[in-house]
């Protein structure tokens, strides 16, 4: 092979290189890159489990500080879980914070809501049956938990039971919630 030939070959591999990091970028997107820390939270949809039901989505919450936990009932460690989000909301929430749980259960939501009602749990509860959540938000198990501020960024990513209510998450919650104030 001639030196010219050698040189065809290299600019074709990285011609092809630079197509498929193109094609990459441009149609795969947020695929590539995933939902991480510092990434802008998607956009998802629930409908509430009171009557009448609604849908809420991630607008709703738009300027506020988020606990956004994807969830079901038949989900052990979830269900260790919930009650240190329940102490979370019950200190943090007149302050501001929003805890929202969104269950991907494929019951229906009165199943649910005599769940909720039966744990006494008082933060946001959202149903997504079909769970789209856990495709836009790429969760790989229940529970999956993100920490959204004020300004739409995810400051803080969990797989599997956390203590909410500990020290260094309401350390969090708190300058999350100070850093909103302090841009209004």
């Amino acid at each position: 092979m001639t030196a010219s030939q050698q040189w065809r070959v290299v600019v074709a591999v990285v011609v092809a290189l630079g197509g498929a990091l193109w094609f990459g970028v441009t149609q795969l997107g947020d695929e590539l890159v995933g939902v991480v820390v510092g990434s802008t939270a998607p956009a998802f949809r629930g409908k509430t489990i009171t009557r009448p039901t609604e849908t809420k989505s991630l607008a709703d919450y738009k300027g506020q500080v988020i606990l956004l936990n994807v969830w079901a009932t038949w989900c052990g460690p979830c269900r260790v879980e919930m009650p240190s989000m329940e102490a979370l909301h019950q200190a943090m929430g007149p302050r501001g914070l929003r805890v929202v749980a969104v269950s991907v259960d494929s019951t229906d939501t009165e199943s649910l809501r005599r769940f909720v009602q039966n744990n006494r749990f008082s933060f946001e509860v959202l149903h997504d049956s079909l769970g789209l959540i856990k495709a836009a938000y790429q969760t790989t198990a229940v529970p999956e938990t993100f920490v959204i501020a004020a300004d739409g960024t995810i400051r803080k990513k969990s797989i599997g039971a956390s203590d909410w209510n500990s020290a260094p998450n309401r350390a969090l919650m708190t300058a999350l919630m100070a850093e909103a104030e302090a841009e209004r």
